[in-house]
Order: C-alpha cells, then sequence, then structure tokens
C-alpha cells in the first residue's frame, strides 16, 4: 500500500489523517486515553511521533545556525559589529540549550547537528557578508565549547554576550 493510500485511509469510523488532521489528532488522543487501541491508526501515530523527534532536532539545529552565522559575521566582520548580533548570539545558545535540556537524547546526534548547522550558516555568511564563500572554511572551525562559552562583546563593559 503507498503511503498515500495509508494516509487517506480512515481510522475506523472516524476522520482520516488526510481529510482533518486536527480533528485526527483529537480523535486519536481520545482513543489512546480511553484505551481503545484497535481503533488506532497506528502508521500515521507512528510517523506523527517520529515527526515530533525530527522537529525537536531541527531545532536545535536551526538555533545553532543562527548561532554560527553571528559568530561568523562578528569575527569576519569587526567593523560592522553590533550588539544585535551578540544578542542574537545569546539567544541561540539558549534556545539551543533549552532544546538539548528538554531533549537529552539528542546529545548523541550533536555532531550531526553541528555539520548540518554549519553548512547551511556557511552559504548565508557569505550571502550576508558578500565576502567569497571560502572565507569560511568547509568544516565548522569553532569547537561546541566555543560555540557555547566563547563570549562575544563589542566592548570591555558589554556584558550582553
Amino acid at each position: 500500500m503507498t503511503a498515500l493510500a495509508k494516509a487517506a485511509r480512515p481510522a475506523e469510523a472516524g476522520t482520516a489523517y488526510a481529510d482533518d488532521f486536527y480533528t485526527w489528532t483529537q480523535e486519536q488522543s481520545a482513543r489512546l486515553r480511553a484505551g481503545d487501541l484497535t481503533a488506532l491508526d497506528l502508521e500515521n501515530l507512528a510517523e506523527e511521533i517520529e515527526s515530533l523527534g525530527k522537529s525537536e532536532f531541527n531545532s536545535l539545529v536551526s538555533a545553532w545556525r543562527v548561532l554560527l552565522l553571528h559568530m561568523m559575521k562578528f569575527d569576519h566582520q569587526p567593523a560592522r559589529r553590533t550588539r544585535s548580533w551578540t544578542l542574537s548570539i545569546k539567544e541561540q545558545r539558549k534556545e539551543a540549550s533549552f532544546v538539548l535540556k528538554d531533549n537529552p537524547g539528542l546529545k548523541s546526534r550533536l555532531d550531526e547537528a553541528l555539520e548540518r548547522a554549519y553548512d547551511t550558516a556557511r552559504l548565508k555568511a557569505a550571502r550576508e557578508t558578500r565576502l567569497p564563500l571560502a572565507t569560511f572554511p568547509e568544516t565548522c572551525p569553532y569547537t561546541r565549547d566555543e560555540m557555547l562559552t566563547r563570549p562575544f562583546a563589542i566592548d570591555p563593559d558589554d556584558t550582553t554576550a
């Protein structure tokens, strides 16, 4: 059976996943709470649960992507440094720490998350700085520890990051 056919197949006496996702979620959660396991749309439930996990991983990648982008801009454009960059670095560090605190299972995927984040951050840095892509190394020049703890301040009195 194709994925489309599975998605279009209605759960027993309920709303089809493909027809009304919101109603489908409410029906599925009610069935779970009631212990009515035989009427569950197991295939689509499994896919949605996997999707939730992927979403958390993507949240980490996204926070690190913005963090790395502003680190590179800070390092490669010293004359254009702004408080906004330092605050963004601080904000994204917090966002990433929240994701990791809430999802300790992601710790096994930190290297992959960093690689994905840097790959896109490098391209964005080249576009936003208008510097040649070769200015930015192909592999991340920052350690995770440096990403999370290196101070970023515009002047000695600035304690924003």
